[in-house]
């Protein structure tokens, strides 16, 4: 019998943490706080969070192979050198579009990073819809748009035979599965229930599972993309669940952001721990 184990790892507050990465060499993990224009670092051995400002909100962080980091921030995909805390900007994208921003991204098994966007709202729950899309920056710094007419750019993952590309625009609440050369024949492979709330951030675990960050459904869902059937959840002592990506020595603890912001005085003096970034250890499939 598995026992699942959550701990607060990372004690400081995100406005909203997203995007956590495993950097290996390091031995930390990446994540951005999106409202508070940071890209974070969290030392496992240290236990040390240390953070670079920029100078618009950042969706997503990923690994470059020679150090530093590609981000996407604001409606531009640019390289974040660590040591320097300087950024240097690729491409500009989406000129046209002012009210839109850079969601959630990540490196596909050839090394390209994928980032989409998503138009922010204008007052509380009101938003422009259909404003998103989905890119491809490729290592020769050129950019392709892969879908357009996304509401809000959320998830995104490979199968562990590469040729499944998964992702999730919050809004449909469900996580599509696309062929991963040509992007074709949509499919819902998985639609959300009332309780689990919207889907955000995404991860894939060694067996080929999805896993699934909840926001306002306080969980991590994991889903058997062959089946479109959730096998496991998760629950988390904070509401506002964000995305997790896997870690540590053997990539066998899960890290889960999460975030503060959207929650009034009341929820948050009943979610002390809203914010902070959770490791969840026990998975049967890890033994």
């Amino acid at each position: 019998m598995c026992s699942i184990k959550i701990e607060s790892v990372v004690k400081e507050k995100n406005r909203m943490g997203e995007c956590p990465v495993w950097e290996e060499r390091e031995n930390a993990l990446v994540y951005v706080d999106i409202n508070s224009q940071k890209v974070c670092r969290w030392n496992s051995v240290t236990n040390e969070v240390h953070s670079v400002s920029v100078d618009a909100r950042v969706g997503s962080v990923a690994l470059r192979k020679c150090g530093g980091y590609v981000i996407a921030l604001g409606t531009r995909f640019a390289f974040l050198n660590w040591d320097m805390e300087s950024v240097t900007t690729i491409a500009e994208l989406e000129q046209d579009k002012p009210n839109n921003r850079f969601n959630d991204g990540k490196v596909d098994p050839k090394g390209r990073f994928f980032a989409g966007t998503m138009a922010e709202e204008t007052e509380p729950g009101v938003r422009a819809r259909r404003q998103g899309a989905l890119y491809t920056l490729f290592p020769d710094y050129s950019v392709v748009k892969q879908l357009d007419q996304v509401d809000i750019s959320n998830g995104l993952d490979w199968s562990l035979d590469h040729r499944t590309f998964f992702h999730i625009d919050s809004l449909a609440y469900a996580v599509h599965a696309f062929d991963y050369d040509v992007h074709t024949g949509k499919i819902v492979l998985y639609q959300l229930e009332k309780e689990e709330q919207m889907p955000d951030g995404m991860c894939i675990d060694a067996e080929g599972k999805l896993w699934v960050a909840c926001i306002d459904g306080g969980r991590v869902i994991r889903i058997d993309p062959e089946t479109g059937k959730r096998i496991q959840t998760v629950k988390l002592p904070a509401s506002r669940i964000t995305s997790c990506c896997f870690g540590g020595k053997d990539y066998s603890e899960m890290y889960v952001t999460s975030a503060y912001d959207g929650l009034d005085k009341a929820a948050l003096a009943k979610e002390p721990r809203a914010g902070e970034i959770f490791k969840v250890i026990g998975f049967c499939f890890f033994q």
